[in-house]
């Protein structure tokens, strides 16, 4: 793998880490850290997380 994609995969994992903690999430139901997670996954969870937070925001999620 380049160097630069290596950097720019870095990057993102960091993005998604500090998104993840500023919405509260510090681990995964079964225990995991953020750091712990590859890109893919903490991906998942990103998008799970902003769903979950856009439809409380909603009035969707009572």
């Amino acid at each position: 793998m380049s160097t630069l994609l290596r950097q720019k995969r870095q990057e993102r994992r960091d993005y998604l880490v500090n998104q993840l903690m500023r919405y509260g999430y510090f681990k995964t139901p079964d225990g995991k850290q953020l750091y712990e997670l590859n890109l893919s996954e903490l991906e998942q969870i990103h998008i799970n997380v902003k769903c979950k937070f856009g439809k409380e925001m909603s009035g969707e999620g009572k």
